[in-house]
């Protein structure tokens, strides 16, 4: 147990010296005591000696909440909070308010008059309001009335009210805040209250004031002035749609002399300002408004800014710049150059969209710009035209790319796809190069022998006599008739060869903790985890899920996915099975695809299940998800089969996908597994094809089953 030696609020002046105590009553072993403040850390001229934290001439910025912790690592800490406020105190102003009940707008004999006082303290409810008539103080009488705080003014507002005003009721009046007792100053503020002291106010905008353009990055100055009445109240600025801040990110800012300075003025900032008397330190009578249009002139904005133009030789290009917006909207000027160099051509018309046409060739590849101008500046269009080929991209998936070698060496094979292949003249060949520390060990141009490369076609080339377990650095460029491309670099590795799963070691119950090569997809939410009947939550919910697997064991292994808190609706959990590769069988009428069979059995019981899913990855260019199968919803108590052809066109892998539904009683698991070379056979129910990627097949197994006894349960909590 804890005790502090002061009050859970201390309240003090600036530059006192403040020592907080936390005695430490109970505990053993003796606690260790730490001290804390919220928000923020201590300050730095803090000072903790043991129990004890001492605070030297505390500021307004020290103010908080100080927390003394005891820790002994036996039960929970002991905690005790300081909450330290520093008296402040600023901003004093005043309100003169005729006569409410008459809606006037003057100081009138006969009439009532209110003047109120407030200050920003703290604590605000420590204030304290003295009135003076003329230096005299103030006390209640029949026709003086002090109100300590004023219900219809701010909190912490005093005001006096003259009743039925007479000629000796014309005065100045001051009003002084202070804290009873303390060190802080106290503030003061005068009002004169005459026939000709006070006069509604007029609010003006300069002629020639109300729209004020300006460039972008410059300063502005937007001015409302109050050109009549006593006192003179503060103009308040604020933007005329409500919904915009002010450049300084306040919604209103105040100003003593009406004028608003803005600095390096952007087009954000462009728009409708309002400027109206402030409620206090004057009149507190319907406020006077006034508008200034601030107009920011930028240069045009151009699309594209930069663009990649590929183009075969010898044909027509069209480069077009268009303006999206420009300030003021008026062109001035349309210019093009290439490589830096004007381009002497007769004056485009000044349009939105300028346009340059002209026929390609080896001697006029090079930057182009369309520059663009208005009176505020010069915006460019830039365009990169070339006939030199887009570069290759290459392919990181190849399964097994290795091969072992006699001699300790390895080949590599190494595939790419060639980007927008036609967009140039035709490629007769790619330059590869081979590096290790920097020097090159091949160096020679891949013949296509008259095969031009199409989109999205996986391109291979083999390299040879790599030695085992060296690593190198390869660079590839395409080749046309007039250029090379720029070369793109990989590392390629040696890795020990994958044998692929074959039928006979791919019958997967889970019983093994390697759970057959399964693995977690990554970019799910939450994972799969390993376990079976005996070891499942007892808690689990009743109304759902199987009570055994499909075989009606209770002691064999399956991947189970927990849905209960922090799990929320729409949450997924993937699982994917090992990439499986295919060959290239040749499939019904010569369809080059081989068709085969993936067939399951599921479990959805509940009044809140989800869906499952079961998607096909196909890794080609890049991976490729397909939903092949679906369900949702309650399917009744029993387990059911399902099964359907896929006709994959490279490396695949089957997902399973659960998704968590609206609440606890949603389990789904699926059991038994397999995946068959061949199509379905039909049971009472119509099987779905799916075909999947692209033209081209990777060599795999030309027989390949996959049994696997999984029980994959999604729990919701």
């Amino acid at each position: 147990m804890i005790r502090l030696s002061v009050n859970d609020t201390v309240v003090v002046d600036p530059g006192q010296d403040v020592l907080l105590t936390c005695e430490v009553t109970a505990g053993f072993p003796l606690p260790t005591v730490t001290w804390s403040r919220y928000p923020g850390p201590l300050p730095l001229s803090a000072q903790v000696r043991g129990p004890t934290l001492i605070l030297r001439a505390v500021t307004p910025s020290d103010a908080g909440f100080y927390n003394c912790t005891a820790v002994n690592n036996v039960g929970n800490p002991a905690r005790k909070n300081v909450n330290l406020v520093v008296r402040t105190m600023s901003n004093l102003t005043f309100q003169i308010t005729p006569d409410s009940n008459k809606d006037s707008e003057t100081i009138q004999m006969g009439r009532d008059l209110k003047l109120s006082c407030h200050v920003d303290a703290t604590p605000q409810d420590k204030v304290n309001y003295t009135w003076y008539k003329n230096g005299a103080p103030v006390f209640n009488t029949d026709s003086l009335i002090l109100l300590r705080s004023d219900p219809d003014m701010a909190p912490g507002t005093s005001s006096l009210e003259i009743v039925d005003m007479k000629f000796r009721d014309l005065a100045t009046y001051s009003c002084v805040a202070n804290f009873p007792g303390s060190r802080v100053p106290e503030l003061r503020v005068d009002v004169n209250i005459s026939q000709n002291s006070v006069s509604p106010p007029m609010l003006s905008v300069p002629p020639g004031g109300q729209v004020v353009s300006v460039r972008e990055g410059g300063n502005a100055d937007l001015v409302c002035l109050v050109v009549d009445g006593k006192p003179r109240p503060p103009i308040l600025w604020l933007r005329a749609d409500k919904e915009l801040l002010m450049p300084s990110g306040k919604t209103m800012v105040e100003t003593p002399d009406g004028r608003l300075r803005l600095k390096n003025v952007s087009r954000d900032m462009m728009g409708m300002y309002r400027c109206q008397t402030a409620p206090y330190n004057g009149l507190n009578i319907k406020r006077r408004e006034a508008q200034v249009t601030l107009n920011v002139q930028y240069p045009p904005i151009m699309d594209p800014v930069f663009q990649d133009v590929r183009s075969r030789n010898y044909q027509m290009v069209t480069l077009r710049c268009t303006v999206l917006r420009s300030n003021p909207p008026r062109l001035t000027d349309i210019r093009w150059f290439r490589n830096g160099d004007f381009i002497r051509m007769p004056m485009p018309e000044l349009k939105e969209t300028p346009e340059l046409k002209f026929k390609l060739e080896p001697t006029n590849n090079g930057t182009y710009e369309c520059r663009v101008s208005n009176s505020a500046g010069t915006s460019t269009c830039t365009f990169n035209v070339s006939a030199q080929p887009y570069n290759a991209e290459f392919y990181f998936d190849t399964p097994n790319p290795v091969r072992i070698l006699k001699g300790n060496n390895y080949s590599y094979n190494l595939q790419w796809t060639q980007k927008d292949p036609e967009a140039t003249d035709k490629i007769i060949g790619y330059w590869i190069n081979v590096r290790k520390n920097k020097q090159n060990l091949l160096s020679k141009q891949i013949d296509l022998k008259g095969k031009e490369p199409e989109k999205g076609v996986l391109l291979s080339y083999t390299i040879t006599d790599l030695r085992i377990p060296l690593s190198y650095e390869v660079r590839l460029a395409p080749v046309t008739t007039y250029s090379t491309g720029e070369y793109i670099s990989r590392i390629i590795q040696y890795s020990e060869p994958y044998t692929y799963p074959r039928p006979s070691d791919h019958v997967c119950g889970f019983e093994d903790e390697r759970i057959c090569g399964f693995t977690q997809d990554r970019s799910d939410v939450f994972d799969w985890t390993r376990q079976n009947h005996l070891t499942q939550n007892p808690k689990r919910s009743a109304n759902t899920g199987p009570e055994t697997d499909r075989s009606g064991t209770k002691e064999g292994y399956y991947m189970y996915i927990e849905a209960s808190r922090p799990r929320v609706q729409g949450d997924k959990a993937r699982l994917l099975s090992p990439l499986f590769n295919v060959t290239s069988v040749r499939g019904p009428k010569g369809s080059g695809r081989a068709p085969y069979c993936v067939s399951f059995y599921y479990h959805m019981k509940g009044k809140h299940i989800g869906i499952l899913n079961v998607l096909l990855r196909v890794r080609s260019i890049a991976s490729v998800d397909t939903v092949v199968w679906t369900k949702s919803g309650h399917q009744g108590p029993d387990w059911k089969k399902a099964f359907f052809d896929i006709s994959p066109s490279g490396p695949f892998q089957i997902v399973f996908e659960g998704i968590r539904g609206p609440s606890f009683e949603g389990d789904i698991a699926v059991d038994d597994v397999s995946i068959t070379l061949g199509k379905c056979k039909q049971e009472n129910t119509v099987a779905s094809a799916v075909l999947i990627g692209g033209s081209h097949s990777l060599p795999l197994a030309s027989w390949l089953t996959f049994g696997l006894s999984c029980f994959l349960s999604l729990l919701y909590r």
